[in-house]
C-alpha cells in the first residue's frame, strides 16, 4: 500500500500560493524582529527613564517634546532656574549646511592618517547619527574611504587623493576643525534666557557671595541694590579696601552655571567664543542610568558664570574683534566673553587706553545693552551686551569721565576705610586662617606705635599682610609663629618701609 503524498491534496495554483505566502511570512518575522529589537530597546529606555527621575519632572520628558521652532538651537530645563541646550535632530536644525559639516570633517581628517566615523563625531561635537549619512554621502563622492571596519556598526575613514585637495583647499580659507560652530541667532537666544537682569539677588544671596569677606550692612545695602539692577557700577576709594574681592565675588550673587558655545558661526566666519583662561568648565553631574536622555549639545558647553577682570593691560584692541591671519579663525572680545557674567575694569583711569576712547567705545553699549562689532570680512554684527560692568578705582570719578559717562554708570559706591574694631575683627580672623596664634596686647601695641603715633591709616588688606610677614619670619627663624611686640616691629619695618 502505498505511502499518500502530503501535498497532493493541494493543486499547481494552490502550492504555488502557499510558496509566495512562506516566502512573505519570512519577510515579515524579519521585519517584525527588527520592530521587536526597536520596540524592547525602547521599553528599556523608558524604564530606566522611570527608575532614575520622578515622572513628572523628567528630562527625558522635555527632551522628546517638540521643538517650536525646528532652526533653532532647543533648550529643556534641568531645573527649575537652569536649562541646558539639546543636541539637533538634523545637521540643518543645528544651523549648519552639508557643505560646512563635509569641510570640517575633511579638515580634521586631513590633520590625521585615519579616523573613525565616532572619533569625528566626538572631534566636531556633534552626534554620530548626524555625522553618520554625512559619511557615506561623502564615500560615494570619492572624498573618503573605508580603511576598515570599526565597532560598533562604524568604519575607519582616510581621505582619498581627492578629498585630500578639496581639504587643502577648504583649509586655504579657514583651518578650523574643532567643535561644530553654534549659529549667532542661537548664542543671542541663550543670551536672553540666561541674562542676569532676569534674577533678583536677595540680602541671603550677597551673604553667601561675601562669606569669606568682612562687610558691614550698610555696604552690603548698596551693593545689593547696585547688583538687583544688572547695571554697572563705581567702586572707588583707597587702595587695600577690597574693591577688586569684592568684585571678584559679585558673579556668586547671581546662579552658578550658564552655557556658552564652543565657536559661533557668523557669516561664514567662525569665531572662537570658549576661552579656558577666563572661563571655568562646569561639567553637567554624573548621570547614573544606564542610557543618558539628557541629549545635551556638545557644541555647547557648561561654565560658571564668567568673572573677567582686566587692568591696566586693556587697550582698545581688546573690545573688538581680532582675527588670527595664519588660522582665518576669529577671537571674541572681552566684553563678549563676559556675557551673562561680570567684567571687572581694575584700576579704571591707568589703561594704556584713555578713559575718553573707552567711553566713546561703550556710551551706547552700556545703555542700550548691545554692541556692534565689526568682523574681518567687513561685516558688522550686533550682539548682546550683558553683563554687569564694575569699575574700580583709587581715583575720584568725576576726574575721569564726564557726566555724560557717569550717568550710565548709575551706582558709585565708596569703599571706605575700616573702623579699629573691624580691623581687630580682621587681625583674629586672619590670624586663625595662618594659623598664627594671636594676642590682644601685641594688636594693641601696634595699633598703639605704629598707626596712632604715625598717623596711619587703617586698611582692610594689612591684618593679612602684617601677619604673613610675620608667618614668614617666624618659619625662617624656626620660632613659634605668635603675634608679639617684636614680630610686628619686624613686620611694619618692611611693609611700611616706603610707605
Amino acid at each position: 500500500m502505498r505511502k499518500s503524498n502530503p501535498f497532493s491534496n493541494f493543486g499547481g495554483m494552490k502550492v504555488n500560493q502557499q510558496l509566495t505566502g512562506v516566502t512573505s511570512y519570512v519577510a515579515g518575522r524579519q521585519g517584525d524582529d527588527e520592530l521587536r529589537l526597536d520596540a524592547l530597546i525602547d521599553r528599556i529606555h523608558e524604564l530606566t527613564l522611570a527608575e532614575a527621575s520622578p515622572p513628572r519632572h523628567s528630562i527625558a520628558e522635555s527632551v522628546s517634546a517638540p521643538s517650536p521652532r525646528p532652526m533653532m538651537a532647543n533648550f529643556i530645563s534641568c531645573q527649575p532656574d537652569s536649562w541646558v541646550p539639546i543636541e539637533p535632530d538634523t545637521l540643518t536644525a543645528g544651523g549648519l549646511t552639508g557643505g560646512e559639516g563635509e569641510a570640517l570633517i575633511l579638515k580634521v581628517l586631513n590633520s590625521r592618517a585615519e579616523a573613525t566615523g565616532r572619533c569625528l563625531s566626538e572631534q566636531l561635537k556633534l552626534a554620530f547619527r548626524l555625522i553618520d549619512p554625512l559619511l557615506q554621502t561623502m564615500k560615494q563622492d570619492r572624498l573618503v574611504a573605508h580603511k576598515g571596519s570599526a565597532a560598533m556598526n562604524d568604519y575607519t575613514y582616510q581621505l582619498t587623493e581627492m578629498g585630500r585637495e578639496r581639504a587643502r583647499k577648504c583649509a586655504e580659507h579657514c583651518t578650523y576643525c574643532g567643535s561644530a560652530p553654534v549659529p549667532l541667532r542661537d548664542y543671542i537666544d541663550s543670551v536672553k534666557r540666561q541674562s542676569l537682569t532676569s534674577e533678583q539677588p536677595t540680602e541671603e544671596d550677597l551673604q553667601r557671595a561675601f562669606e569669606d569677606l568682612m562687610i558691614n550692612h550698610e555696604m552690603l545695602l548698596r551693593l545689593g541694590t547696585a547688583i538687583n539692577s544688572g547695571r554697572g557700577m563705581f567702586l572707588f576709594g583707597a587702595p587695600g579696601n577690597g574693591k577688586t574681592s569684592i568684585a571678584e565675588r559679585i558673579t556668586k550673587a547671581f546662579g552658578e552655571t550658564i552655557w556658552i558655545p564652543r565657536a559661533l558661526s557668523i557669516e561664514g566666519e567662525i569665531m572662537r567664543l570658549f576661552d579656558p583662561g577666563v572661563h571655568e568648565v562646569a561639567p553637567l553631574p554624573e548621570n547614573h542610568s544606564v542610557l543618558d536622555s539628557r541629549k545635551v549639545d556638545n557644541r555647547w558647553i557648561r561654565i560658571r558664570r564668567p568673572t573677567i577682570v582686566v587692568g591696566g593691560e586693556l587697550t582698545m584692541e581688546h573690545l573688538e574683534v581680532s582675527l588670527n591671519r595664519v588660522t582665518n579663525v576669529s577671537e571674541a572680545p572681552v566684553q563678549l566673553k563676559s556675557n551673562c557674567g561680570t567684567l571687572v575694569i581694575d584700576d579704571f583711569g591707568r589703561q594704556r587706553m584713555t578713559t575718553d576712547q573707552l567711553l566713546n567705545r561703550w556710551i551706547v553699549p552700556l545703555e542700550k545693552r548691545y554692541d556692534f562689532l565689526n568682523l574681518a570680512n567687513g561685516t558688522k554684527i550686533q550682539v548682546p551686551f550683558d553683563q554687569l560692568i564694575v569699575f574700580s578705582t583709587n581715583l575720584e570719578p568725576k576726574s575721569l569721565v564726564d557726566d555724560a559717562f557717569l550717568r550710565r554708570i548709575p551706582y558709585k559706591i565708596e569703599v571706605i576705610d575700616p573702623d579699629e574694631q573691624s580691623f581687630r575683627q580682621l587681625m583674629k580672623t586672619m590670624a586663625a586662617k595662618m594659623e598664627v596664634e594671636y594676642d590682644e596686647a601685641a594688636v594693641d601695641y601696634l595699633l598703639d606705635k605704629h598707626y596712632r603715633a604715625a598717623n596711619r591709616k587703617l586698611r582692610c588688606c594689612q591684618p593679612r599682610d602684617l601677619i604673613l610677614q610675620i608667618l614668614n619670619f617666624c618659619r625662617y627663624t624656626k620660632k613659634p609663629a605668635k603675634l608679639t611686640p617684636e614680630n610686628f616691629d619686624f613686620a611694619v619695618g618692611n611693609y611700611f618701609a616706603v610707605l
